[in-house]
């Protein structure tokens, strides 16, 4: 049996977080290598990995750690969907296959539970389903009283879905290459051809079981899903500190942490875990990090900066800051005093526009989200839910109110006046001031 991973699509969703989503770090290893090992738990070595031409190299450099696995790698060279990808792998594909999506974290009860199910059934394919309590942007199943696939539902707008079966993409094909021939039948405007052809296959006498798995399941969908993943690589970790890691005596560092090598905590820095501190960080004077912050390596968490649940991305600085939970892509920088609010005055969840589409996150806390190469200006501030695109700048004293187009600069433009002083400052109103907070 083989596993396909399905590496080449573009995360439209997660803008302005450009990073595909398999190779964003987690606690120092990209998710791509935690979801390569957790297959591996499976007993199968027969991996096939679809990327594209922007991320096939660091895809090789990730499979090339990985000694025991006998890995083939086909390119997608563009974003057609999941027929296009597993049609430009099909040289590969043969009798029984795994598609899985790297983009979604689960248990290894999840893969336990579909081959149990192909151990022991006679249906021409298997596919995971996982009963969700509100709506979710994916597909949906419908299915009869022997957990028999009869419909597909992609994206059905919300209060419209025919159960509350989401369709988890680890699939398992008994016969990879019919399945890639009924995919040439498949006519369809839209990238849901492999979603249509199932639904083919069904009406046309096909067996199509769906196993139940309720265990962990957090998609990365949009840029706050991120936070799901932080916790649980956080919450099943084990507290790490790398032993050229140096904490001041004065600093003070609890709970989960995971430090990476080289790593400076200085004089009255508080660290507390749950934590993941890249290699190579400084975590400044009076500095606080904590409750599932992820910093990346080669960050500066400067002088009396505060970030709480947020994760950070490499080569960042700060000063003097305020980071509440927030998205913060790599090779950033913010200047003294910037506050990335995350919290509404009316205390209601936070919203996130995407062009006239208002995406509503579920989250009453939500910060900030800022692409790469992005800086702030001293005082500045970002108001809850606010994307910020790549290459882009809040200069000094702004407030931002709304979201920020990559690549350009939002300025503060007060009308300054200078007139003469007529103003006479009194010393009695001083000695007034100054008796009552109780000095004679």
């Amino acid at each position: 049996m083989k596993i396909v991973f399905l590496c080449g699509g573009v995360g439209k969703r997660m803008f302005p977080i450009t990073e595909d989503k398999f190779l964003l770090d987690f606690s120092g290893r990209s998710l791509l290598e935690r979801q390569i090992k957790l297959a591996l738990q499976t007993g199968i070595r027969d991996f096939v990995i679809i990327g594209n031409p922007g991320n096939m190299q660091q895809i090789e450099q990730i499979a090339a750690s990985i000694k025991i696995v006998d890995f083939k790698f086909a390119l997608q060279s563009q974003p057609d969907g999941i027929a296009n990808a597993l049609k430009c792998a099909a040289p590969y594909l043969n009798g029984e296959t795994m598609v899985v999506n790297p983009n979604d974290v689960f248990a290894v009860a999840a893969y336990k539970n579909l081959l149990d199910d192909f151990k022991k059934g006679k249906a021409t394919s298997y596919i995971l389903g996982y009963e969700v309590k509100q709506y979710f942007p994916g597909g949906y199943l419908a299915i009869n009283n022997q957990d028999e696939l009869t419909r597909i539902v992609e994206k059905p707008e919300p209060g419209t879905e025919p159960s509350n079966l989401v369709n988890i993409l680890l699939h398992l094909h008994t016969d990879t290459g019919r399945l890639l021939d009924y995919m040439d039948s498949i006519r369809t405007t839209k990238d849901d051809v492999y979603e249509c052809t199932i639904d083919q296959m069904v009406r046309d006498g096909y067996k199509i079981k769906v196993t139940h798995y309720d265990g962990l399941w957090a998609p990365i969908k949009y840029p706050w899903h991120i936070f799901d993943v932080v916790r649980y690589f956080l919450d099943n970790g084990r507290r790490r500190i790398a032993k050229s890691v140096h904490i001041s005596d004065r600093a003070t560092v609890s709970g989960m942490v995971i430090i990476g090598e080289n790593v400076r905590i200085l004089e009255n820095a508080v660290v507390r875990g749950p934590v993941y501190i890249g290699p190579n960080t400084v975590i400044g004077n009076n500095a606080l990090v904590r409750d599932y912050s992820h910093i990346g390596a080669n960050c500066v968490v400067g002088f009396s900066t505060e970030i709480k649940g947020s994760y950070v991305g490499d080569n960042c600085w700060f000063h003097s800051s305020y980071i509440g939970d927030s998205i913060i892509g790599n090779n950033c920088s913010f200047g003294a005093g910037t506050v990335t609010a995350n919290f509404r005055f009316d205390e209601k969840d936070i919203p996130v526009r995407y062009g006239e589409l208002i995406v509503a996150s579920g989250r009453d806390k939500l910060g900030a989200i800022i692409g790469d190469n992005c800086k702030t200006g001293i005082n500045s501030g970002i108001l809850p839910g606010r994307r910020i695109g790549p290459n882009s700048i809040v200069s000094s004293h702004v407030c931002l109110t709304d979201d920020l187009e990559p690549d350009t600069i939002v300025l503060s433009q007060p009308n300054y006046q200078v007139v003469p002083n007529d103003i006479k400052l009194k010393l009695d109103k001083k000695l007034e001031l100054k008796n009552k907070l109780g000095h004679k």
